[in-house]
């Protein structure tokens, strides 16, 4: 059976190219009717920052990655690690100096694998290697000694973790053979890189998939822009549920050269999803989104019997949940002369419409502007606050005469 894990480290919250590690991981798991787990890898105590292990597991969660069993926490089998750091010592593979214990490299030889990723041969020279802690004065063992000793136990194969480890791998390898255990394959993912192909960072518009969450993007459409920065899934399939994702994917179709993260893809691909998603499911999901938003909620709730009509508006503006609110609550805008001028020209356009249709309301906006000699921007402006929003002759036809011109009277009277 396929064993895999994702193995983050409680150093901060996930951030959003870890999620395509776990992805990776799970679909692998999932393809092979096979098992995905999740270790906690948290030996370096100087890094750990309290409750990020909660924050990693609610990520995982909210992305419906579910992994098997408990979750394994390497700071709870330090017992573990000291044993086996003991038999390499009595093996003469390990030595004590200065507290700690030290893995005693081969220099001899050369060490490689065959990557799974661009099933490409990786080779090192073992007169490159020098001796490395693999246990430290403090009783805790080092990434390198508790990964192996934890993937052999798990019985991990194939090893999925980025490309930032290759440089490790004759730690690795090594460390495997010490034991006289069987090594496993290995898939290196490419590193992600930012527009300007340096390494990502919030600069260019990374974050921790919590922030990605509280911003309003769908769970559906991170998981489906994340799974594309490196694998090609052939043909010219953009939009894949999870399902078509656990259908297709293969570690063989991963391109080693390192994909580029694209914030403005993202935004569009989160956009389609909205635009895509049926609006008793995108209400829901907004619902919950603001649920701490009492004026939102209340606009849900007052206005139930138009919020399909509002809602194939907002679709057509949204790339995100956070938008909505823009789109649908107005604020009091602060007009100057000339502003009220054009707002009681609207007002007075408006209430000489015999029927209230989206085609009345936009010739009586058209003749305000040319009236005035404005853009449409101040209509915007005039009536919901903004400069932007929803189309403005369709939401208005939705909100009625008698409210729109309530509204002008209001901005008008401020």
């Amino acid at each position: 059976m396929i064993k895999v894990r994702f193995a983050p480290s409680p150093t901060g919250s996930l951030h959003i190219g870890g999620v395509r590690t776990a992805l990776y991981a799970y679909l692998v798991a999932k393809k092979n009717n096979g098992m995905f787990f999740l270790r906690i890898e948290d030996t370096d105590r100087a890094r750990f920052v309290e409750g990020s292990t909660e924050e990693i597991i609610e990520t995982l969660n909210w992305l419906k990655l579910k992994f098997d069993g408990e979750p394994i926490v390497q700071s709870q089998r330090l017992a573990l690690y000291k044993e086996h750091c003991k038999k390499l010592v009595d093996l003469g593979k390990a030595y004590e100096k200065d507290g700690a214990v030290w893995f005693r490299v081969k220099i001899e030889g050369k060490t490689s694998i065959i990557d799974l990723v661009g099933d490409r041969k990786i080779e090192f020279d073992n007169s490159t290697q020098k001796d490395f802690v693999i246990l430290k004065s403090d009783g805790y063992p080092t990434y390198h000694l508790a990964h192996v000793v934890d993937d052999h136990l798990m019985e991990t194969n194939p090893v999925i973790r980025g490309a930032e480890w290759i440089s490790s791998i004759p730690k690795h390898v090594m460390l495997f053979e010490a034991f006289g255990w069987e090594v496993p394959r290995y898939a290196h993912l490419p590193i992600i890189l930012g527009p300007d192909r340096s390494k990502l960072s919030k600069r260019h518009g990374a974050k921790p998939a919590s922030e990605f969450r509280k911003d309003g993007f769908l769970r559906e459409a991170i998981l489906n822009y994340m799974a594309l920065l490196g694998w090609y899934p052939g043909g010219d399939k953009e939009f894949m549920t999870i399902d078509e994702m656990i259908n297709l994917f293969d570690l063989k179709d991963v391109n080693s050269a390192s994909p580029i993260f694209d914030i403005k893809k993202l935004e569009w691909m989160n956009g389609e999803y909205i635009r895509q998603t049926q609006n008793s499911k995108l209400k829901s999901q907004i619902v919950d989104f603001y649920k701490d938003d009492n004026e939102v909620t209340s606009f849900i709730k007052d206005n139930a019997k138009t919020i399909n009509l509002i809602l194939d508006l907002a679709k057509t503006r949204m790339k995100t949940l956070a938008e909505f609110r823009n789109l649908v609550i107005n604020k009091n805008p602060e007009l100057s002369s000339d502003e009220e001028n054009i707002a009681k020209t609207l007002s007075e356009s408006f209430s000489k419409i015999d029927s209230w249709k989206k085609e009345t309301i936009l010739a009586a906006m058209r003749e305000t502007l040319n009236a005035h000699k404005a853009k449409g921007s101040v209509l915007y402006k005039i009536i919901t606050g903004y400069e932007s929003g929803l189309p403005l002759p369709e939401s208005l036809e939705i909100l009625g005469r008698q409210k729109t011109l309530e509204r002008i009277k209001s901005a008008i009277n401020l």
